[in-house]
């Protein structure tokens, strides 16, 4: 069998002992079997109850401390971690399985994967949900253009060809930096004013933007807090994110 990058991973039967570097995959897997996560990063909040053993960081994990848990298999993201840790745990003998997810549409494809391929288990319901409550298209009213800061000091912002811009347009917001041939580009605040955005999405991760600072980096252009696990994470989430974030963008 093959990850998402086409790199072969050997696995004896299903998974039993699993640990998550990525935290929307951490919270995939403790919402369909929890008994089987060994081991989960600092950054692994959701769900709330989760009491596993904590490896470090994303970008920094403890490699001896995941050797040590005997995981069957490792769940990692191109994006969210470095190709260096994911290399030397294989060298190691562990088996490491990369998911690449830059919509919406690759997040359910992948997750599938993962389940039914990656840890041979039975895809969960939650899934199916998820893809339901996102094929309906947008509602069809007036779209708004957006910018998505997600850092500030300097300023960063949601760019082309990623998971939470394809996500928002299926929300009925146009991404002002959407063609921007970076991902994440870095930006100034005399540029986002001058592409007058309708709307400043300001979410709580992985920068913690909080109320002031709508007001005090974007005067005279309306702004709205949200969730950020809400528009980055590709999990559970997915079931109830459209509606949490429907709320939170159109809210009085």
């Amino acid at each position: 069998m093959q990850d998402d990058l086409g790199h072969p991973v050997a696995l004896d039967g299903s998974a039993r002992r699993v640990v998550s570097l990525v935290p929307s995959l951490t919270e995939s897997v403790a919402m369909t079997r929890p008994e089987y996560l060994a081991g989960a990063t600092a950054w692994c909040t959701h769900p709330d109850w989760l009491d596993v053993p904590r490896v470090r960081g994303t970008k920094n994990p403890d490699l001896a401390a995941i050797a040590a848990l005997k995981p069957d298999i490792v769940l990692a993201n191109q994006e969210e971690n470095r190709r260096v840790d994911v290399e030397r745990l294989r060298a190691a003998g562990i088996p490491v399985w990369v998911t690449v997810i830059r919509d919406l549409a690759e997040a359910f494809g992948s997750l599938q994967r993962m389940f039914t391929v990656g840890l041979g288990w039975t895809a969960p319901p939650w899934l199916a949900q998820a893809e339901e409550v996102w094929r309906v298209p947008a509602d069809g009213g007036p779209r708004r253009r957006t910018v998505i800061p997600v850092w500030r000091d300097p300023w960063m912002v949601i760019g082309s060809g990623t998971f939470t811009g394809d996500l928002v347009a299926r929300l009925g917001l146009d991404n002002v930096y959407g063609e921007d041939p970076e991902r994440y580009p870095h930006v100034t605040l005399d540029d986002i004013a001058a592409r007058t955005p309708d709307v400043v999405v300001l979410p709580d991760e992985p920068y913690r933007f909080c109320a002031g600072d709508g007001p005090e980096a974007f005067p005279g252009q309306p702004s709205v807090l949200v969730e950020g696990r809400y528009l980055t994470w590709y999990g559970p989430s997915l079931v109830t994110a459209r509606a949490a974030l429907s709320a939170q963008l159109n809210g009085p």
